[in-house]
């Protein structure tokens, strides 16, 4: 199977975790970051992984609902929990998702079909602080805040 680029990128960081980040090449973005813990106001790694792999996975599950005919009514939530461990921090992702219009077991094929085809869940499958799910409703009450 041959690889074709369909799109490239290029995003800075020049301040640590403190300061503005900025897409330098291919789109329009600046955002601000600064540790989840300080209270500071900005966006931080953890919500970036989090956004980035909801987006992608429900991007991903909406082009299975629009081939199959079906109005787009998944939904994606992903809870982030960051752990110290030694050396240093990580991060446990819950990605919850919600495919309401079909039974369960359509839903769960759709899922293990977006999760194959999303490059982000692909890129974080055999991480063991990873989980993706089906889920009837959102709960995120077992998590640590």
């Amino acid at each position: 199977m041959s690889e074709k680029a369909l799109y490239h990128t290029v995003v800075e960081n020049r301040v640590g975790i403190h300061g503005p980040v900025k897409v330098v090449s291919g789109g329009n973005l600046q955002l601000t970051t600064a540790n989840p813990i300080s209270g500071d106001p900005g966006t931080n790694p953890e919500q970036m992984i989090g956004l980035a792999l909801a987006t992608c996975l429900n991007a991903t599950i909406e082009a299975d609902e629009h081939r199959r005919g079906l109005k787009h009514e998944s939904s994606v939530q992903v809870g982030i929990t960051m752990l110290t461990d030694d050396p240093g921090f990580q991060f446990k992702l819950d990605a919850q998702v919600i495919i309401p219009q079909v039974d369960r077991q359509t839903a769960h094929a759709m899922l293990a079909r977006a999760e194959k085809r999303c490059p982000v869940a692909k890129l974080l499958q055999d991480s063991s602080n990873v989980t993706v799910h089906l889920v009837d409703h959102f709960d995120f009450t077992n998590e640590k805040a």
